[in-house]
């Protein structure tokens, strides 16, 4: 259960993040205004708060892990908003970094206590 919760917490935190970093992106380089920057900033915030909620206390291995997640989740972003195609070289790249999530976050591990 705490993978599940886990995968879905990043999930949530990287639709937060990178589709913050997106509205920031169109409000200011696409000129679509300070509402947009506005809302980018408020999901850049979110994104944090979901960070916090991951069952492992460790913020560096979280955000170590995350980044993976950040990596694979920009490019479907940019798929499913953008247009972008993805070549084998970004996928495999967003492969590896995923390979790298599930050693970081879900290698067993003794027990601290």
């Amino acid at each position: 259960m705490n993978v599940t919760r886990s995968i879905v917490l990043f999930v949530a935190a990287a639709l937060f993040e990178i589709g913050g970093a997106w509205l920031v992106w169109q409000g200011i380089r696409e000129h679509k205004g300070w509402l947009w920057i506005g809302a980018g900033v408020i999901a850049l915030g979110l994104y944090g708060f979901f960070a916090t909620l991951q069952p492992d206390a460790n913020f560096g291995r979280i955000l170590a892990a995350y980044g993976g997640i950040f990596v694979a989740g920009s490019l479907v972003w940019g798929m499913a908003v953008d247009g972008f195609r993805p070549d084998r070289w970004d996928v495999t790249g967003a492969l590896i970094c995923l390979v790298g999530v599930a050693v970081i976050m879900y290698a067993p591990r003794p027990d601290a206590g």
